[in-house]
C-alpha cells in the first residue's frame, strides 16, 4: 500500500475527475444578446396534457393551462421575444393574441387542419374571428405540415387556404407551414400563400450537429432561389436538449445552445424572419411520438427556468462534480481496503484493480443519473428499477473476475502451494479405503479403473466397488465376476438394488463396510485411471491433523482426435488450473467426488455424505470447513477420466452442478452470511458465494434475454409504450460479455498450458452452457430436489440430426434474438436511430452463448478427425507408470 498505493489512489481520483470533466467540458460559441423574433408558444405545464382532454373533454380544467397561467407565461416572455406562434385556436389558445398584446408581444395564431372535418370547421371559424377581433394580428397560418405528413392532399389544402383568405381582413397575410422540401415540390401551393412558412429542422434530417447550421442555410437558400419574389418565414428552427438520438443527430443541452446561438447570429446578419421551436418544454408531447426528444425543444424548462446562457460557456450537466465525487467515493473505500490487504501485490496489479473498481463505480453512477439527464419516460423508468439490481450483480461478477485476474497474475507469491510429493517421502502408510461407485457403467471401462487402483504402489489399502441400482445383471454382473476372478483380498464388490440416495447413498453404504482400521477414504469415479503413486504422493499431507481432505484435479484422457472432447477437456482444465488454484489460497477449494482423499474421522464427524444434495461432494467439503478442517489442493494430474461423449451429457452434468450449488446455498446460507459465526472464515464465505455468482448472473442473463425479446416486440407493436432502451441499459450487457472473454483468454494464456486454438474451443464450450446453467439456477431457486443425473461415458456418436435436437432450446433462443434484432430495425426511421441500432447489436451479442451451444452440439456429432491415441485405453501396467 504505502507509497505505491497512495500513487495509485491519486491517479485513480485524478483520472475519474478528468473523465467527468472531459464529458462535461464547457462549450463556448458566438454569444447572442438580442431579443428573439418569435417562439412557438404552448402554455401547458408539467401535469397538463391536451391529448387527454381530446379523449376526455371533462378533464379540461385539470389538464389544460388556465388563462392566468397563459398570462404569466406571456409576461415572462415580454422583452425577450417579439412574437409568439400558436398552432391551434382550441383549448384556450384563442386567448393568446389578446393576452400577448397586453404585454407588448405580437401573436402569430395558427389553425390546426387535418383529417377531422368537424374540428377543421371550428378551427377555421376561430382563426377568422381572431384575425378580425385582434388588430395586432397581421399574419395567420392555416395547417401545419399536412403535406409533409401526408394528412391532406395539395388540392384539399389549397381549398382550405382559399376559404380562409376570402374571409380574412386585407391587412392579414396568410400562409401554411410545411417542411422546406415540400415547397420546392409544390409550386401551386406557393401561389396560394402571401409568405412561405418553411420548417428547417436539421435534427429530423439526421444531420450531425457540426453540419446543422450549414444544412439550415442550404434549406433556406434553396427555397429563396426557387421563389425569389416571395417572403420567407422560417416557421420552425431549433434543436432538442435531451431525448433519443435520430441518426447522426444527437440531442443535448450544449448542442441546442450552440446551434441556436450560431443560427441567431446568422439570421441577424441575413435579416431573416424566423420562429424558434419552442418557448417551453412540453412533456405531454412524448405521447405524440415514440421519440422522447419531442418534449425537450424548449428554450426554457417546463418549470420556466432558462436552460442555458446566451452569452457565457454552456455545460451539459452542471451537477457533474457531484457525479464525479460520488463515483470517487464509492471506489475509494474498496480500493483502499483491498490495497491494504494485498501487501504482496505488484504495482501493475494495483493499477489494474484500482482502475477496474473506479470504472465500475463510474458506470454505476452514470446508470443511476441517466434518467435525470435524459428525462426518460415511464416505461424506461420502470426498466431502470427492474434492471438496476441485475446490473449491480453483473458489475459485482466483473469485479470478482477482476480480483481473480489480479491475484493470479500480479500476486508476488502463493501462501498455500502444494504438489504431489516424491514417493520416497511417504514414511507412514495408514490404511486407505478406496470407494469406487458406479451406475450402469460399461464393464470394460470399470475394469480399467480397478486395474489402475490395484497397481498402485502403496502397501495398505482396500478397494470397495459399489454398484448402485444398475438394472441389467449382465452389466453389473460382469464387474462382479471380474472382481472375483482377480482373487485379490484388497477388493470387494457390492451390488445395491434398490438403494436410495443415488451416489451419496452408495458411498454411505461403503462407509458401513469399510475396514475398521481405515484412516483415509478415497473416492474415484469408475472411468478414472490413476497414477501408481497417487497415495504415496498425497497421504503424507494427512500427518497434519488439521487436514480434512486432499483434492487432485479431474483430468481427462482419450480426447485427442475428437474435436468436441478436446474443447470440453480444456474447458474443464480452466477450472482446475485457475479457479481451484485461486480458491486454495483461501483454504476454500471445492471438493470433487473423484480423485479425493478424505480423513475418515472428519467424514464421520461431518455426518457422512448428504443424500439430499445432488452435489454431495461439494456440500461435504463445505461442512468440513465449518468444522474447522483445512483442505489441500494438489494441481498435479494424478488421474485421468473420460469426458462426456455428447453435448447433452455435457449439459446435464453442468445442470447438476449448478442445481446442486443452489441447494447448498439454500441449506447453508446462514453460515455463508457475513458477520455470522459459522466456523467459516471470511475468505471461505467469499469464495463459496463469489464462485457461484457467475452462475447466478447466467440466470439473470436468461431472464434478460427473454425480456429483451418481449420488449422488442413491444417496440414494434406498441412504440408509444415501449421506448428504445437507453445505452446505459444495453452497454453493460456487451461490457460483461467482453469482460468474460477477456477473463477467459487472459487467464488461460497465463495459467492453462494450451494453444490459442484450444483456448478458443474452451470458450465456445463454456459459453454453450449458459442456458443449462441458467435453467438449473432458476429450477434450484423454486424447487427442492431433482433426480440425480448420471453422466454416461463411452457412448456412441449421436446422429447428425441429434446435434440440433440436443441444443433445441438454445437454438430457439438464438433465433428469437436474431428475429428481434431485425424486427426492431424495420419500422420507419428506426434504422437511422443509433439507439435502436445499438439495441439490435446487443440482441445479436446476447445470442452468442446460444449460438455457441448449437456449434458445440453439432461438433459433438461430427466424426472423429483421427484415431484415438493408443494410450487412450491403457492396461493396468501402463496405468502404473
Amino acid at each position: 500500500m504505502r507509497l505505491s498505493g497512495f500513487v495509485v489512489l491519486l491517479l485513480i481520483i485524478l483520472g475519474n475527475l478528468g473523465f467527468w470533466a472531459a464529458i462535461n467540458r464547457p462549450q463556448s460559441g458566438l454569444p447572442w444578446e438580442g431579443s428573439l423574433k418569435s417562439v412557438s408558444f404552448s402554455p401547458s405545464r408539467a401535469d397538463d396534457d391536451p391529448t387527454l382532454v381530446r379523449k376526455f373533454p371533462f378533464l379540461d380544467e385539470e389538464k389544460l393551462p388556465t388563462r392566468a397561467e397563459m398570462d404569466e407565461d406571456l409576461a415572462l416572455l415580454a422583452g425577450k421575444v417579439e412574437q409568439v406562434r400558436t398552432y391551434s385556436t382550441l383549448e384556450g389558445l384563442d386567448q393568446v393574441p389578446e393576452l400577448a398584446a397586453r404585454h407588448g408581444v405580437k401573436a402569430l395564431p395558427g389553425a390546426w387542419i387535418d383529417e377531422r372535418l368537424a374540428r377543421n370547421e371550428v378551427e377555421i371559424a376561430n382563426i377568422i374571428r381572431i384575425a378580425r377581433d385582434n388588430p395586432t394580428v397581421d399574419r395567420v397560418i392555416v395547417g401545419n405540415e399536412n403535406l409533409t405528413l401526408h394528412r391532406l392532399t395539395p388540392e384539399q389544402m389549397i381549398r382550405y387556404l382559399r376559404r380562409v383568405r376570402a374571409a380574412l381582413p386585407d391587412r392579414v397575410k396568410l400562409s401554411t407551414a410545411e417542411a422546406w422540401s415540400i415547397w420546392l415540390d409544390y409550386p401551386d401551393l406557393v401561389r396560394e400563400v402571401d409568405f412561405i412558412t418553411i420548417h428547417t429542422l436539421p435534427f429530423w434530417e439526421r444531420v450531425d450537429i457540426s453540419g446543422a447550421l450549414d444544412f439550415t442555410k442550404r434549406m433556406v437558400r434553396e427555397v429563396k432561389a426557387a421563389y425569389p419574389g416571395k417572403p420567407i418565414f422560417i416557421g420552425e428552427v431549433g434543436w432538442p436538449s435531451a431525448g433519443r438520438a435520430y441518426g447522426d443527430s444527437v440531442p443535448s443541452l450544449v448542442n441546442q445552445a450552440m446551434f441556436l446561438r450560431n443560427f441567431l447570429n446568422w439570421a441577424h446578419e441575413e435579416g431573416l424572419d424566423y420562429n424558434i421551436v419552442e418557448a417551453f418544454d412540453q412533456p405531454w408531447k412524448v405521447n405524440l411520438d415514440n421519440n422522447a426528444s419531442e418534449k425537450h425543444w424548449g428554450i426554457w424548462t417546463v418549470d420556466r427556468q432558462p436552460k442555458f446562457s446566451w452569452i457565457g460557456p454552456v455545460i451539459e450537466f452542471e451537477e457533474w462534480p457531484a457525479q464525479a465525487g460520488a463515483a470517487a467515493l464509492i471506489a475509494l473505500l474498496p480500493v483502499i481496503w483491498f490495497l491494504g490487504k494485498w501487501r504482496t501485490l505488484r504495482l501493475p496489479g494495483k493499477i489494474f484493480f484500482g482502475v477496474l473498481v473506479q470504472f465500475a463505480s463510474t458506470l454505476l453512477i452514470w446508470t443511476m443519473s441517466s434518467p435525470i439527464i435524459r428525462d426518460v419516460g415511464p416505461t424506461t423508468g420502470l426498466m431502470l428499477g427492474l434492471m438496476l439490481p441485475a446490473q449491480l450483480l453483473l458489475l459485482i461478477v466483473v469485479l470478482i473476475a477482476g480480483i481473480e485476474v489480479t491475484e493470479l497474475t500480479w500476486a508476488s507469491r502463493f501462501k498455500r502451494k502444494y504438489h504431489m510429493l516424491p514417493p520416497e517421502e511417504c514414511k507412514n502408510f495408514p490404511k486407505v479405503s478406496i470407494h469406487l461407485p458406479c451406475y450402469n457403467e460399461p464393464p470394460e471401462m470399470v475394469k480399467l479403473t480397478i486395474n489402475s487402483l490395484l497397481a498402485m504402489d502403496y502397501p495398505n489399502f482396500e478397494v470397495i466397488v459399489l454398484d448402485n441400482n444398475t438394472k441389467d445383471p449382465l452389466v453389473w454382473g460382469a464387474v462382479k465376476d471380474y472382481c472375483e476372478e482377480l482373487n485379490d483380498p484388497r477388493i470387494r464388490f457390492y451390488h445395491l438394488a434398490p438403494w436410495p440416495g443415488a451416489k451419496a447413498g452408495a458411498l454411505n453404504f461403503g462407509l458401513s463396510v469399510t475396514a475398521e482400521d481405515a484412516v483415509v477414504i478415497g473416492v474415484v469415479d469408475s472411468d478414472y485411471i490413476v497414477n501408481k503413486n497417487w497415495l504415496r504422493g498425497l497421504i503424507p499431507y494427512f500427518e497434519n491433523p488439521k487436514v480434512g481432505h486432499v483434492q487432485a484435479p479431474q483430468d481427462h484422457r482419450e480426447w485427442e482426435g475428437d474435436l468436441f472432447k478436446e474443447m470440453i477437456n480444456w474447458e474443464y482444465a480452466g477450472f482446475f488450473d485457475i479457479g481451484m488454484v485461486y480458491r486454495n489460497e483461501a483454504n476454500a477449494i471445492i471438493q470433487h467426488g473423484t480423485m479425493t482423499l478424505i480423513r475418515k474421522e472428519a467424514l464421520e464427524k461431518a455426518g457422512r455424505w448428504g443424500e439430499w444434495c445432488i452435489v454431495e461432494d461439494a456440500e461435504l467439503g463445505l461442512r468440513f470447513m465449518k468444522d474447522g478442517y483445512e483442505s489441500v489442493y494438489v494441481p498435479d494430474r494424478i488421474g485421468h477420466g473420460l469426458v462426456p461423449d455428447s453435448f447433452m451429457a455435457y449439459k446435464k452434468q453442468r445442470f447438476r452442478w449448478a442445481y446442486g450449488a443452489v441447494q447448498i446455498l439454500k441449506a447453508h446460507w446462514k453460515a455463508l452470511t457475513p458477520f455470522v459465526k459459522s466456523g467459516l472464515t471470511a475468505g471461505q464465505k467469499y469464495h463459496f458465494v463469489s464462485g457461484w455468482l457467475p452462475w447466478m448472473a447466467d440466470a439473470f442473463y436468461l431472464l434478460f434475454t427473454v425480456a429483451s425479446v418481449l420488449w422488442s416486440l413491444g417496440m414494434v407493436l406498441a412504440p408509444r409504450y415501449f421506448s428504445t432502451p437507453l445505452p446505459v441499459f444495453t452497454l453493460p450487457t456487451v461490457g460483461v460479455f467482453v469482460a468474460k472473454i477477456f477473463h477467459h483468454f487472459f487467464l488461460y494464456a497465463t495459467r492453462v498450458k494450451c494453444t490459442l486454438r484450444q483456448r478458443s474451443l474452451a470458450a465456445i464450450a463454456g459459453m454453450g452452457l449458459t442456458y443449462s446453467i441458467a435453467w438449473a439456477m432458476w429450477q434450484g431457486f423454486f424447487t427442492k430436489s431433482t433426480p440425480f443425473m448420471r453422466t454416461p461415458k463411452m457412448a456412441n456418436k449421436a446422429a447428425f440430426t441429434q446435434g440440433f435436437m440436443m441444443a433445441s432450446e438454445e437454438a430457439t433462443l438464438m433465433l428469437a434474438q436474431w428475429i428481434a434484432a431485425i424486427m426492431v430495425l424495420v419500422p420507419k426511421n428506426n434504422f437511422y436511430d443509433p439507439d435502436v441500432r445499438l439495441w439490435s447489436f446487443v440482441l445479436f451479442v446476447q445470442s452468442v452463448p446460444f449460438l455457441a451451444a448449437l456449434v458445440a452440439s453439432l461438433i459433438s456429432v461430427m466424426p472423429n478427425s483421427a484415431t484415438p491415441h493408443p494410450a487412450g485405453a491403457p492396461t493396468a501396467p501402463e496405468a502404473a507408470e
